[in-house]
């Protein structure tokens, strides 16, 4: 595998980068092994791509960067790097220039937005009890409980934060779109996907967590734009 790039995986809203272990350990069953996973603050778009940034200059050779949900705005802003080569987009925003992710959601708002809560100090919390049916309604219901109650809620503010670099209007980019996703509408999905000019669009009858539920599938997704990749 050392002809591909190392694949950098980025979360989203409502979860850390333990949200990637099904896949991750799918690619590891392909012979990766220059995975990494970005841990984010969530506190603003600009700290998240920061960190991000900085997970990808720690990697000599070149970097696929895959985004699931929010994570997909700060591959968008983090992905101008040079040795960033392509762009895999899971069920994520993918916003141009002055866009937000909570613009985007205004045009198509998802089923679950009800389901959101702020807190006192400026956290946005899916309730516990309706994380299962918001995110991951394909998964087991323990399985959803126990995502509610570990979830990583983002400062609220992040939702409104606007990109300043677009990397896939020069990168070669990848996008699946989950149908049945209650939390960034599939309209929303699809018409991301197409405006990117997405080098494919896989679509999966899967919730917002395809990377849990669906992970062979996103798994080898990604392994593809990998594989293109190393090709080119």
């Amino acid at each position: 595998m050392s002809d591909k790039p190392t694949i950098v995986l980025v979360h989203g809203f409502w979860g850390g980068a333990a949200h990637w272990t099904k896949v991750i350990v799918e690619l590891l069953s392909k012979g990766y092994t220059n995975i990494r996973a970005v841990e984010m603050p969530l506190t603003s778009l600009a700290d998240d791509a920061e960190r991000t940034r900085k997970m990808v200059a720690q990697v000599s050779g070149p970097v696929l960067l895959v985004g699931h949900s929010y994570g997909g705005a700060v591959i968008t802003e983090a992905g101008d790097q040079p040795n960033v080569v392509g762009l895999v987009y899971i069920a994520a925003f993918a916003p141009d220039a002055g866009e937000s992710p909570g613009g985007i959601t205004q045009r198509h708002p998802p089923v679950a937005a009800a389901n959101l809560v702020p807190d006192s100090d400026g956290y946005l919390w899916v309730k516990p009890a309706l994380y299962h049916q918001s995110f991951c309604q394909d998964l087991p219901a323990t399985e959803g409980l126990v995502m509610g109650i570990i979830q990583k809620a983002p400062l609220a503010s992040t939702f409104g934060d606007t990109l300043n670099t677009v990397a896939w209007k020069k990168k070669p980019s990848w996008y699946q779109v989950s149908t049945d996703d209650r939390m960034i509408a599939p309209q929303n999905q699809q018409w991301m996907a197409g405006r990117l000019n997405a080098r494919e669009i896989l679509t999966l009858h899967a919730n917002h967590a395809s990377l849990a539920s669906m992970p062979v599938e996103v798994a080898a997704f990604i392994d593809k734009a990998a594989t293109a990749l190393a090709t080119a």
